[in-house]
């Protein structure tokens, strides 16, 4: 059983370790993993078909808890107890909840003292206590809840008549029901680089140069308490490995590509030539972005954004990297509903303009690959990629299709969103489908040590 302490508003924990309110999902697994024998019957429940409106949780049947993350920050925002017999919590360090100490609305309000009058819902039959980042549900009979509406003072229970938590909720804020999921606190920088944004920067011509990155990670400054410290910087293609780690710092791993399975593509020249060279990828997994570099020139060659969608193979590998730039649309006309729709965040719809066809289209991290692909004009015959683990166990979320544009390769789920986005240099704008895909496609896979 586990033994946690509650903070309002900001944690539920013990000495080791703690879930902190606004801490990202892949902070909360890592916590999981390093309890394991101590947490037990962990379940990841998600929407495939609606990733961005449905929340992520992570259910904890065997203790009681269900931790509650933001679909699109993948933050957490809500902590629920929600069977509080699996559990003992104490506040204070005054325990309220234990096989000793029962939850009772009596022992919540000299744990907490006063609140405000409690709420009953008659559809539910529940009685609700609301403190500030904290609230209390107790089942009663509805026969009951005139009385509950005026506040505890106006109840009198009979003996081990009165009624006990069923659900305990913490969150951020003064309400549960308006309650949002709060920035990443500083306890949980733990050291690490963060990103805000990446813009993708990209030439007249139509070839992406590089990329221009928001960070924030802990500073410091005059004072001794921590801060939050933003900054911009900007890698490019043709950037040595010293000028990455002088920009973005040393990344959470290297990776060694010594096998290579889309060499079958290549000519046989280049197939014998890559045998006798590795080229290196520099991991930033709280940034969602890897960086590839050649063996032979040591520059930077290809951008991997990671959009983290849960369902994919890669899922909680990396944060979700908040990418966005502009495509020019190549077709000249587009007769389905899809013209007169919003592309992306900041795309134009089309309506009854008949310029607003030619504007150019806003691609995000949250943008989905029928809208891009309604303006413009990818390979038609995607690369189909599927990831296993090893060769006996099979990949439970099913293959990828990969299109390539210009110089930018898309990976496309079958819930039509973007898994990544590859951006590569050193090709024309407007690539043969046998170039980018025998050329490029070859370090489309990628596979982190």
């Amino acid at each position: 059983m586990l033994d946690l302490e509650i903070v309002p508003e900001i944690s539920l924990g013990c000495d080791a370790w703690e879930f902190v309110l606004g801490m990202h999902f892949s902070q909360a697994i890592a916590i999981i993993q390093s309890q394991v024998g101590i947490i037990k019957g962990v379940q990841v429940l998600y929407s495939d078909s609606n990733p961005l409106g449905v929340d992520i949780i992570i259910n904890l049947p065997q203790d009681g808890l269900r931790l509650i993350f933001d679909p699109v920050n993948q933050r957490l925002k809500n902590i629920e107890v929600c069977n509080m017999k699996l559990v003992k919590l104490k506040y204070g360090g005054v325990y309220f909840n234990s096989p000793e100490v029962l939850p009772s609305i009596e022992q919540i309000e000299h744990s907490f003292g006063a609140t405000h009058p409690g709420v009953y819902d008659a559809a539910k039959q529940l009685f609700a206590l609301h403190f500030r980042g904290l609230s209390f549900y107790f089942p009663v009979d509805s026969k009951l809840h005139a009385g509950y509406a005026h506040g505890l003072g106006s109840l009198v229970f009979l003996s081990g008549a009165s009624p006990v938590v069923s659900k305990m909720s913490l969150y951020a804020g003064s309400n549960v029901a308006e309650n949002k999921t709060p920035p990443l606190p500083l306890a949980c920088y733990h050291r690490q680089l963060y990103l805000d944004t990446v813009t993708v920067l990209r030439s007249v011509l139509g070839c992406t140069k590089g990329l221009r990155l928001k960070l924030f990670t802990e500073g410091s400054g005059r004072s001794l308490e921590p801060r939050r410290q933003c900054f911009t910087k900007e890698i490019l293609f043709g950037d040595s490995c010293q000028d990455v780690t002088t920009q973005l710092g040393a990344p959470n791993r290297i990776f060694f590509k010594s096998e290579d399975k889309m060499k079958i593509h290549s000519s046989n020249v280049n197939r014998q030539a890559q045998t006798k060279r590795s080229d290196i990828f520099f991991n930033y997994f709280t940034l969602g972005i890897d960086v590839l570099f050649d063996a032979r020139t040591q520059t930077c060659k290809k951008f991997i954004l990671h959009t983290n969608y849960p369902g994919h193979f890669n899922f909680n590998m990396y944060h979700r990297c908040e990418f966005q730039f502009q495509l020019q649309p190549e077709r000249s006309s587009l007769n389905d509903n899809a013209s007169r729709a919003s592309y992306g965040s900041g795309g134009t719809g089309g309506g009854g303009n008949p310029d607003a066809v030619t504007s150019p289209v806003t691609i995000n991290a949250y943008s989905k690959w029928n809208e891009i692909s309604a303006a413009m004009a990818p390979s038609e015959r995607p690369v189909v990629l599927h990831r296993a683990s090893s060769t006996n166990t099979a990949n439970p979320f099913g293959s990828t299709f990969c299109y390539g544009y210009q110089d930018i390769i898309f990976e496309v789920m079958s819930n039509n969103h973007i898994a990544s986005v590859t951006l590569y240099s050193t090709a024309p704008p407007k690539p043969s489908e046998d170039l980018w895909q025998q050329h490029k496609m070859q370090d489309i896979r990628l596979t982190v040590a």
